[in-house]
């Protein structure tokens, strides 16, 4: 059946590239020392509300990968194109929340000046943090914290919510009520996400492409879609992929 023209439209949307990194090479040069080569002929685009996960081992250039995608690196060989004006919203492994202010100054302070006046109720009711906007960082449990970045992230509005990490070190109940809220609330803003993650299984459940990567320098050994249905991946179904993708890419994803 052909698709109505709404739909087509939306389909073709959600096709288009909204950031491109072409990295040759990424070297760094530390003084007194050896160059470091950290990223070789590694390609990353990102689509509109699409899932994306990052996977590689420990070391390999991933978070040097962030950086330059995120501009904050720009010493190094390739390209970096994204939409114009396109909006970022970065989720560190670490909170990074300024502990003499408040949740909602911790928020508030992310925005551009002329957007720090708006609502935040319904950002707030939607993360569970309603009760906590007049409380300081340290009354906060690290689910929390991580909780009140995420809402610091999404106050911006972002065409791309970027994660590194967000669920590490979290106790299996809290990063599964924090994975619900970072990728219904994207979801729901229609925004795409390029999370850097080492559980593969999780990437399972939430990506639509995964990015295998090399160890350092960093590389991409595969691109691997997920077109299976969200609703239908199961356990069984997350294991079979998984032991699949070890069987291929033994330096990349783990056996066990």
């Amino acid at each position: 059946m052909a698709l109505t023209k709404p739909a087509a439209e939306f389909r073709r949307a959600a096709a288009t590239p909204i950031l491109t990194l072409t990295v040759r090479r990424k070297v760094y040069r530390p003084a007194g020392s050896e160059p470091v080569e950290a990223v070789r002929d590694l390609a990353v685009t990102v689509r509109a509300a699409e899932i994306l996960c990052l996977i590689g081992p420990s070391g390999a250039g991933k978070t040097t990968t962030l950086r330059i995608l995120l501009g904050l690196d720009r010493d190094f060989e390739g390209s970096l194109t994204a939409d114009p004006g396109l909006r970022i919203g970065m989720v560190f492994q670490e909170p990074r929340l300024l502990p003499w202010r408040t949740v909602e100054e911790n928020v508030r302070l992310s925005l551009p000046r002329a957007e720090r006046g708006q609502s935040l109720d319904a950002l707030f009711e939607e993360l569970g943090l309603s009760a906590w906007r007049g409380r300081y960082p340290r009354a906060l449990s690290l689910g929390m914290a991580r909780r009140v970045a995420l809402a610091r992230a999404l106050a911006l509005a972002p065409r791309l919510l970027v994660l590194d990490e967000p669920f590490v070190s979290l106790d299996d109940a809290a990063a599964s009520s924090l994975r619900a809220a970072v990728f219904g609330s994207a979801g729901s803003r229609g925004a795409a996400v390029l999370m850097v993650t080492h559980n593969v299984p999780e990437a399972l459940a939430v990506a639509d492409r995964l990015l295998l990567l090399s160890g350092r320098p960093a590389s991409l050994v595969a691109e691997v879609p997920l077109p299976t249905p969200k609703s239908e991946r199961g356990r069984d179904w997350g294991e079979a992929v998984r032991r699949d993708l070890a069987a291929r890419y033994p330096g990349t994803v783990a056996e066990g």
